[in-house]
């Protein structure tokens, strides 16, 4: 799962700058289709975040918690 999730942030790194609707005057949703993108953009990059700290998250880097009630 991993892997699969680094290659997806890679490609992530590479679609932020949307220079192919830079001059696109289209409105989409009543947003201009640039803003439209970011915005889808920004939700899949949550997602992916939610899903790199559940599944790659380096876990040794986590205290142990003996006692509950700390």
């Amino acid at each position: 799962m991993r892997p699969l999730l680094y290659t997806v942030l890679i490609l992530f790194f590479g679609l932020h700058n949307d220079l192919w609707l830079w001059h696109d005057a289209r409105q989409l949703l009543g947003l201009p289709v640039g803003l439209t993108y970011h915005i889808a953009y920004c939700l899949a990059a949550a997602l992916l975040m939610a899903l790199l700290v559940r599944h790659a998250w380096p876990h040794h880097l986590e205290p142990e918690q003996d006692d509950p009630s700390q």
